[in-house]
């Protein structure tokens, strides 16, 4: 079921105009679908139950972790946290990703603290580019309609 899930998932993806090249007229979800390279994290926000969150008003900053941060994790991992018995581990990590508010790249300082929506703080550093708790910042200013993403190149959890 879950691959069944996932690959209606990824059909939908195949067929979604690309989001980044639109002027930012899609939701933080609309614009991560369109943008094909974050179906699994579109699959865990569906799993989660988080997706009209996130298509609400906001504003959010979302750290979205790609399909190649999510395939670094250990292998089963992904299919576990998928599992409805696991949905609010889910969004505990889902949650991690997420700021209140709209921050863009200029506005991040070496050792900016956030509280996410978690409830716990991420931290931002800058030396040799930016980071967040150590993932690296790979795409900066995506914006949205409710917000902006920032893509990074690891899940980053949060702290038990």
């Amino acid at each position: 079921m879950i691959r069944r899930t996932f690959l209606a998932m990824t059909t939908a993806l195949a067929f979604s105009a690309p989001a980044f090249a639109d002027g930012h007229t899609k939701d933080i979800v609309d614009t991560a679908v369109g943008a094909g390279s974050f179906t699994t994290l579109v699959a865990a926000v569906t799993a989660a139950g988080l997706v009209d969150t996130l298509k609400g008003e906001g504003p959010f900053t979302v750290f979205a972790p790609t399909d190649a941060a999510f395939a670094a994790l250990p292998a089963g991992t992904v299919e576990d946290l998928l599992k409805p018995e696991n949905k609010d581990k889910l969004t505990a990590i889902l949650t991690y990703h997420v700021v209140p508010g709209k921050v863009m790249s200029t506005d991040l300082s070496e050792g900016l603290k956030a509280a996410t929506v978690n409830g716990a703080e991420v931290t931002i550093t800058l030396d040799g580019g930016a980071k967040v708790n150590g993932a690296v910042i790979s795409g900066a200013d995506v914006e949205a309609t409710n917000g902006v993403i920032h893509v990074i190149d690891q899940v980053i959890l949060p702290p038990m």
